[in-house]
């Protein structure tokens, strides 16, 4: 659950970035970060107001990289951005970071309006495709047995079926074909070389973009300045260990990208900084870790171990984002080798420390 680790080391790690904008851009502009690199937002409402969307000169076009939450809201955004800033130059390609809505939510709606092509990796767009799939289903029988193993109550579950089936309602219409990137892969574009670095764990193939000549890496929410990206476990893979992938993912990034680029995040400002943030992630949820398996010296319910993860209440608007979360650090421990999973007689999952 993103700014779940937040905690009293987080003045100091933030002390040690550096904001080089003293303001991000307004609705309708677009500010240049580096030559030829553009950076704009368009509307999330909640408690992340925006998302980050960058333009990259290309030729004789834009090769934008990610695109905003699917709706009226965001499609009014993007018409302001071509009447004003872009104007007058079409979009080339879209480049999506990842799966989620609020980055590939219009993507489909960009590529048909200038007749361009999806780029993004093969596990994101197959995973969106099936997550768009499950909109206006009902709740399957395994995402129930899962949430009651975690020790939800009937009244969580009733809120789950109510619920589930929402993640299409954040997409226009996806595209139905898309160009493969894959770790290593390089992207001419606007004559520069881009380098794909993939992570792992907040979502299954996650693409940054690191340009070595102008010094950039567009992180996509694999590198958060201000808040720790969702690391869950669901209920298509209840066994998966996402944070192992995420804590393996981020130490990969900072052996690979040096740490004088500045980097653009989905959200909060661009920075510079990139191995001490890094550091304070994986530093974050180490802390979580050993917390957790003092805690479960006795055996306890995913959902009795709240506390020692998050500092804020857990309601049911953020029970399901805490309730994977909880469990992805529990199925950690359990790939190290420092806790186990035992179920009871009605189905539940009691988890304890081996040491």
């Amino acid at each position: 659950m993103r700014d779940g680790f937040e905690e009293a080391g987080e003045a100091s790690a933030r002390a040690r970035l550096n904001y080089p904008f003293e303001r991000g851009p307004a609705n309708g502009e677009a500010l240049e970060v580096a030559p030829g690199v553009y950076w704009l937002r368009m509307p999330l409402g909640g408690s992340l107001a925006y998302i980050n969307v960058w333009a990259l000169e290309d030729g004789e076009g834009w090769a934008i990289v990610d695109t905003g939450l699917g709706g009226p809201d965001t499609q009014a955004a993007w018409r302001r951005a071509f009447a004003g800033p872009l104007a007058g130059r079409p979009v080339t390609r879209v480049f999506v970071t990842h799966m989620h809505p609020d980055h590939i939510g219009m993507a489909g709606w960009l590529t048909r309006k200038f007749g361009c092509r999806l780029w993004i990796s093969r596990l994101e767009f197959l995973m969106c495709r099936s997550l768009a799939a499950d909109t206006g289903r009902e709740a399957p029988q395994d995402a129930l047995s899962f949430y009651r193993a975690a020790g939800w109550d009937e009244e969580a579950i009733e809120t789950y079926r109510a619920r589930f089936g929402g993640f299409g309602k954040g997409l226009h219409a996806l595209p139905d074909s898309f160009h493969r990137l894959s770790d290593g892969d390089e992207a001419t574009i606007g004559g520069r070389t881009w380098r794909v670095v993939t992570g792992s764990g907040h979502s299954p193939e996650h693409v940054c973009l690191w340009c070595p000549e102008l010094k950039l890496f567009i992180s996509g929410d694999q590198v958060l300045p201000k808040i720790s990206s969702n690391v869950s476990v669901f209920p298509t893979e209840p066994a998966g260990d996402p944070l192992h992938e995420w804590l393996t993912s981020l130490a990969r990034i900072k052996a690979r990208v040096p740490d004088d680029v500045l980097v653009l995040p989905a959200h909060n400002d661009p920075f510079h900084g990139l191995h001490a943030r890094i550091d304070h992630l994986i530093a974050g949820h180490e802390r979580g870790l050993s917390r957790l398996e003092a805690l479960i010296a006795e055996p306890r319910r995913a959902v009795d171990v709240f506390h020692v993860l998050f500092r804020r209440k857990i309601d049911q608007n953020v029970l399901g984002m805490a309730t994977g979360e909880s469990i992805a650090h529990l199925n950690c421990l359990i790939g190290r080798g420092r806790a186990v999973r035992e179920t009871d007689a009605d189905g539940v999952d009691w988890y304890r420390a081996t040491a």
